[in-house]
């Protein structure tokens, strides 16, 4: 046995319907798409949500949540953690030291009721205070 002789399963394959090419082949004359209306048109394509002029489910629910694309500081309170207010100069590296920060953080904000007196100390451009 050749591969030349290979023909596929019995009832497998179908000719494609050719529409419109007569009355004798069935589906002559409208070519299967009915007498009138948009959809017997050339040209005609539905969009995708298009429900037949009733209002689409998309614009039907509400509009939800927003992320923003700002890079957020790690914020910290200066209050609760005390070790922070209290290095000689605040650095990225010092704080790492006395606060577990993870490693994708690169800003820093210092927040509280004494974080504007650190503003001295800060030495690092990724690090800032409430500014009240």
């Amino acid at each position: 046995m050749g591969i030349e002789k290979l023909t596929p399963a019995v009832g497998s394959t179908a000719n494609r319907k050719r529409v419109g090419r007569g009355q004798g082949s069935g589906t002559g004359k409208t070519a299967a798409r009915g007498q009138k209306g948009q959809k017997s048109r050339s040209g005609y394509k539905r969009k995708r949500n298009f429900e037949g002029g009733q209002q689409p489910l998309a614009k039907r629910l509400p509009k939800i949540g927003f992320t923003s694309r700002l890079v957020k500081p790690y914020v910290i309170n200066v209050e609760k953690i005390k070790a922070v207010a209290e290095l000689a100069e605040i650095t990225m590296e010092s704080i790492r030291s006395v606060h577990k920060i993870g490693a994708g953080v690169t800003n820093v904000k210092l927040v509280g009721a004494t974080a504007k007196d650190l503003a001295a100390k800060i030495k690092d451009e990724n690090i800032t205070t409430t500014g009240k």
